[in-house]
């Protein structure tokens, strides 16, 4: 096992990468709430016609399964100490703008979250998934990650009750007053000053602190016994498989935008954490990452597994740096990720206290965290700023994922244009103009 993962080669041992390997855990674990939690929109009383809501209990289980095989991937095919989970930005796309918005069901939204792993798979297999990302301008990717942050922290203050509708301004300040209102806002608190203290999983540890808040005031239910805390596993029967069965429903314009959506998002998300993690373990050799078509596929294969099991896309986490901050160097470090997700399959009772009040302080604090790729966008020159605030601004205002990548990727070879900058296009990017703009008309 040292020989595989290189330990002497690497500087570490079983220890280290243990302890790493909990600490990445530690770091993530919130996703086994907050996944459940957004997937089965909790906070939203009223549902589309036609839609259901999403087994929580099944979710949780596939959101683990998911996280396990992902990291166990990644830790012994491309030895990097990278975990991977469920994605934040992309379960709230599948949950506010697919199904919520578009009103299309879970299980066809499952469907475009297996259709584009499988797609994942294929162009990391022939390398073209490379020639894409570097299709799309830096710019834009940023924007697209700060705008995802926006409209994740929007769905969090939405939740939590400290914004509410208005019907003279669209949206007001909540009552404050409150009590479960008042609790979130200290679950936001609890994590912050955590966070600020430099206490890794300091989000994670933000929701125990807000749950038991919410136990102690009576807002929120406490156990009752060994049952409500340690339990069997939740059956993956209500979700398992549905991708299969609603394959053939993805084949229309509005699923192609949903696919290309999930596909661009995860492709940014997979490329900065791989690099960003790489370069703090000192990994990346000649400016370049050692085995990185493994890594994406590690990627692209929890995707596919985590939409049959019920969950959706799953991609790498940059929490993974907390583990490589307490040594973490080898492939070692995933799999002990891997194994404590394993074991948090039997907590799943504790779903019950973890409530949205607990989960949307998770989702604002995640916002921040996105919301810092705003200062690597060139702001200064305009053909750049128009598309980028664009993409920022409209998908919290218009509660979808999808219109701002469309309507920032539609300006931006507009204003390049205008402004002589021809030669600096990607011709990908005149067919992704093309793509959105009958979107747009789709949708109209």
């Amino acid at each position: 096992m040292k020989k595989f993962f290189k330990f002497k080669e690497l500087g570490t041992n079983y220890r280290i990468e243990f302890m790493a390997g909990m600490t990445t855990f530690l770091a993530m674990a919130y996703i086994l709430f907050v996944n459940p939690s957004t997937l089965a929109l909790d906070g939203v009383e009223q549902l589309p016609e036609g839609v259901t809501r999403i087994d929580k209990g099944a979710v949780f289980t596939a959101t683990a399964i998911a996280a396990a095989v992902g990291s166990l991937v990644m830790g012994l095919v491309a030895k990097y100490p990278i975990a991977l989970a469920p994605g934040m930005g992309l379960n709230a796309f599948f949950a506010y703008t697919v199904v919520l918005g578009y009103g299309i069901p879970w299980e066809t939204a499952l469907a475009g979250v297996l259709a584009s792993g499988l797609i994942f798979i294929v162009l990391t297999l022939t390398g073209l998934r490379q020639k894409i990302i570097n299709a799309i301008p830096p710019n834009l990717k940023m924007a697209v990650g700060a705008g995802i942050g926006l409209f994740i922290a929007f769905i969090g203050f939405q939740n939590s009750g400290i914004i509410q509708g208005n019907d003279d301004t669209l949206v007001t300040i909540g009552n404050l007053a409150e009590p479960t209102t008042m609790l979130a806002i200290f679950g936001i608190f609890a994590s912050v000053i955590l966070l600020a203290l430099g206490i890794r999983g300091g989000i994670f540890y933000g929701m125990i602190l807000t749950s038991i808040a919410g136990m102690v005031t009576g807002l929120i239910a406490p156990p009752t016994g060994v049952n409500d805390v340690v339990g069997a596993v939740p059956s993956l029967t209500p979700t398992f498989g549905a991708a299969f069965t609603h394959f053939g429903e993805i084949f229309t314009l509005q699923m192609l935008v949903v696919i290309l959506t999930f596909l661009f998002v995860d492709f940014f998300d997979t490329a900065g954490t791989l690099v960003a993690v790489a370069n703090q373990a000192g990994l990346m050799k000649n400016n370049k990452l050692p085995r990185a078509g493994r890594a994406l596929f590690a990627d692209s294969a929890a995707t596919v597994v985590g939409a049959v099991a019920g969950t959706s896309t799953t991609t790498s986490y940059i929490e993974s740096t907390a583990g490589v901050g307490a040594g973490g160097r080898t492939g070692f470090t995933s799999v002990v990720t891997a194994g404590f997700f394993i074991l948090a399959l039997f907590f799943a009772p504790l779903l019950n206290v973890v409530t949205a009040q607990v989960t949307a302080p998770a989702l604002i604090i995640v916002g921040v965290l996105m919301a810092s790729s705003l200062k690597q966008i060139e702001w200064d020159q305009f053909e750049i700023a128009v598309p980028a605030f664009f993409t920022i601004i409209t998908m919290p205002l218009t509660y979808s994922i999808a219109t701002g990548i469309a309507i920032g990727f539609i300006f931006y070879p507009i204003t390049m244009l205008l402004k002589g900058r021809v030669k600096e296009i990607n011709p990908v990017m005149y067919v992704l103009f093309v793509i959105f703009v009958a979107y747009f008309i789709f949708l109209s």
